[in-house]
């Protein structure tokens, strides 16, 4: 299944940027254990190649498993080095460019349609709108209007009831951190992550 595919299939991204690399490993493979195959990991967390490197040992070849906070072009290597298949930039730039460049698939982030325009011409595999809480469910229907074709991830303060809404709104799938992760990635509880899990998976379901 290419990476179009499971976003549409699936309908959400998890996102982790944990201040514990133990933590964050225990907290990929749990959401994996949930049913959530698409999974991020923020290189801005702790050792975050190195939770990527383990969970693609634990997780095996076929998974999503994408590296977040993608911004320059070392970071897309070191990234696909440690087992990344994904990359997730904040916005356009080197990061973005060499991904592409790589043939890795690429959630780029956009936010203006000058933004969209530049990331489609780039040749990016999804637009993730960031941050999408600047503009809500309601800015994503009107940006759609132009680009109706092109798939839209929101990302950025969505949580369950946000979720639907962008979803209704014409997203392909929407990420999610914080509201998902809790403090899962610090150390914290992994039944809560299970408990939140399960609510988000039903809310993106068809």
């Amino acid at each position: 299944m290419d990476f179009n595919a499971a976003l549409d299939a699936e309908r959400l991204v998890a996102i982790i940027r944990g201040k514990d690399a133990e933590a964050s490993f225990r907290t990929v493979m749990t959401l994996a254990e949930a049913g959530i195959p698409l999974i991020e990991v923020s290189l801005s967390g702790a050792d975050a190649l190195g939770v990527i490197r383990r969970a693609r040992a634990e997780l095996g070849d076929t998974a999503w498993l994408g590296a977040g906070t993608v911004l320059t072009a070392q970071h897309a290597a070191d990234a696909v080095d440690a087992g990344a298949n994904l990359l997730v930039t904040p916005g356009l730039g080197a990061g973005a460019e060499e991904a592409v460049r790589l043939g890795v698939p690429v959630l780029a982030g956009v936010l203006t349609p000058s933004d969209v325009i530049a990331a489609d011409a780039l040749g990016v595999t999804a637009l993730k709108l960031f941050p999408a809480s600047v503009g809500g469910p309601s800015y994503l229907k009107a940006l759609r209007a132009p680009f109706p074709g092109l798939p839209f991830v929101p990302v950025g303060g969505v949580d369950a009831v946000a979720a639907r809404a962008y979803l209704d709104a014409g997203a392909v799938a929407v990420g999610v951190g914080s509201p998902l992760i809790g403090d899962a990635a610090d150390g914290g509880d992994l039944s809560g992550l299970r408990r939140r899990a399960a609510e988000f998976t039903a809310v993106c379901a068809r």
